[in-house]
């Protein structure tokens, strides 16, 4: 599992945003989030205009057993949703830092955000700690 060094992560939630330098995010599952939860089978992101809170809805998603919430790791408004989810929802495990994304977030205030999100070195230590916590069984 990767855990790209541009991407500010979630860890509770095991989501990620990419900041876009035009005051947007574009946000999606983290590769360990994708490991906890299993395959998607289906992934519907909150619509356009729709206002999003960090630690929140942004999408949901159905697994094999269960339907779950993606919290969205930023605050702001919706502004684009990946339209390949759709017909292809297993891109978001198959490719969950690339054509996996779910939306794009036209984010309020990150600095307020930045407060609970995790970049750089800090980040692989924090996902270990999680897999550990919640007994997923990987090492970097």
């Amino acid at each position: 599992m990767d855990f790209p060094a541009d991407l500010h992560y979630l860890i509770e939630h095991q989501v990620w945003a990419r900041l876009d330098g035009d005051g947007s995010a574009t946000v999606g599952v983290t590769a360990l989030g994708i490991r906890q939860s299993g395959e998607i089978f289906m992934c519907r992101p909150q619509r356009v205009g729709k206002r999003v809170e960090q630690g929140r809805s942004v999408a949901v998603v159905e697994l094999a057993k269960s339907i779950v919430s993606v919290k969205s790791p930023v605050t702001g408004r919706v502004i684009a949703t990946n339209e390949q989810l759709e017909n292809r929802p297993e891109l978001v495990h198959l490719d969950p830092y690339g054509n996996g994304w779910v939306a794009r977030i036209e984010v309020e205030d990150f600095a307020a955000d930045q407060v609970r999100l995790l970049h750089g070195d800090a980040v692989v230590p924090a996902m270990v700690e999680h897999a550990r916590l919640n007994r997923i069984e990987w090492t970097p």
